[in-house]
């Protein structure tokens, strides 16, 4: 009579701590933080602009877990820098996966790392989400996203923005003198921006290339001095217009119109030769994108951490926009599906559209991209500030080009 009853007593304790770690398991799994990982350059070349990606980010997820997480757990940010290097950005994203463990991915800052991670996301089945390539011929994985807002067919969309906007000024330039690094995104648009000037017949005074990391302008100032254009193109990212403007001032030259894709925006904005500057944006401090109480608490925020941070400019523009938009897209996705399975995330996004701060973001366009229109704007310094002066309907109030 003892040993059935024993069993049955050790039943009874086997069935008891089975439910109280049952009962625990819920617990447990809500303290237990969603965790997203990713890479930034947030030393090297490209430091300048991630870091604001890293500040927006920060932001982002600081509201996210006020408002509870993702699945009533907290999310970390697992952040890595790849020092503007894509060889270094793939070898993180594969320890992200493999030794990290994340749960989901978040991609890197400029074209070459964004391509390397892919490669790795590729491999693992893994959701990516980017902001800011420049090749969307390569984007050729089915589960890489772009929430730069740009069209698949930017070598034409950002070209025609820009000369349109020159167009809209009191003298339209009938010459163009056009520079470019081999930064591979910038190259590709600028390629696309020659055939454009064709189409439109201006003339090419005057094509240039330098090598990615170049800081010796010297040559090429001479160079488009002596070309005497309407108008300079540049195929830049960076610090590379102002070291271009700085060689131009070395030679009492003084660009009638310049424009880079790309600028380190505080630093141009800074800069006693800026006065004038265009180049490409998606968002920036002004209505009617600050009419979004979003973006406006956004900025607000983004204001405060980027002047602790010592940031030349601690307004928010491009690079910290489609950061933040990036979080809001692949937030809503995880919400909408109550899943954290890449496969379920990328076949909500390929059906629905987010609205975020820089405006409806879709992936009806070849390569996950946007089809035929994008979400771009041209801005200028005027004033001391960035302001979108094309299209007019984005146009901050009463702000329209100043031609020379």
């Amino acid at each position: 009579m003892f040993k059935p009853f024993q069993r049955w007593g050790a039943t009874l304790a086997g069935a008891a701590s089975l439910c109280a770690a049952l009962w625990a398991a819920p617990a447990l799994a809500q303290t237990t933080p969603v965790r997203v990982g990713g890479s930034l350059a947030l030393t090297g070349p490209l430091s300048a602009t991630a870091v604001m990606q890293k500040i927006a980010g920060d932001i982002y997820l600081e509201q996210l877990n006020k408002r509870g997480g993702w699945l009533g757990r907290p999310v970390e940010w697992v952040v890595k820098d790849d020092q503007s290097k894509p060889d270094v950005a793939r070898t993180l994203y594969e320890q992200l996966i493999t030794v990290e463990k994340v749960d989901l991915l978040m991609g890197p800052y400029a074209t070459p790392n964004i391509l390397s991670a892919m490669g790795i996301a590729q491999r693992y089945s893994k959701l990516l989400l980017h902001n800011t390539f420049g090749l969307p011929a390569l984007a050729k994985y089915d589960m890489l996203f772009s929430v730069g807002g740009q069209a698949y067919e930017i070598e034409s969309t950002w070209p025609n923005l820009v000369f349109d906007a020159v167009a809209s000024g009191n003298k339209v330039p009938k010459t163009v003198a056009v520079l470019t690094s081999k930064f591979a995104s910038v190259h590709f648009v600028t390629q696309g921006a020659r055939e454009a000037m064709k189409k439109r017949g201006l003339t090419e005074a005057t094509y240039l290339e330098w090598e990615f990391g170049n800081r010796d302008f010297g040559a090429i100032a001479a160079r488009v001095k002596e070309a005497k254009a309407d108008m300079v193109w540049v195929g830049g990212v960076g610090l590379d217009g102002n070291l271009l403007l700085d060689a131009m001032k070395k030679i009492d030259y003084v660009p009638p119109q310049f424009f880079i894709a790309f600028p380190a925006s505080g630093p141009m904005l800074k800069s006693p030769d800026g006065k004038g500057v265009l180049a490409l944006t998606v968002f920036e401090e002004h209505p009617p994108f600050t009419s979004n109480p979003v973006a406006a608490e956004f900025v607000k925020q983004f204001n405060e951490r980027a002047a602790k941070a010592n940031l030349p400019d601690t307004s928010v523009e491009l690079i910290s926009a489609v950061a933040y938009a990036t979080w809001q897209v692949l937030d809503a996705a995880v919400t909408a599906t109550k899943s954290l399975d890449d496969k379920t995330l990328a076949a909500w996004l390929k059906k629905n559209q987010v609205d975020t701060i820089i405006g409806r973001v879709r992936w009806d366009g070849t390569n996950n991209f946007m089809k035929g229109s994008d979400l771009y704007r041209v801005k200028q310094v005027q004033n001391g500030k960035w302001v979108v002066v094309w299209p007019r309907d984005s146009a901050a109030p009463g702000a329209k080009l100043i031609s020379p």
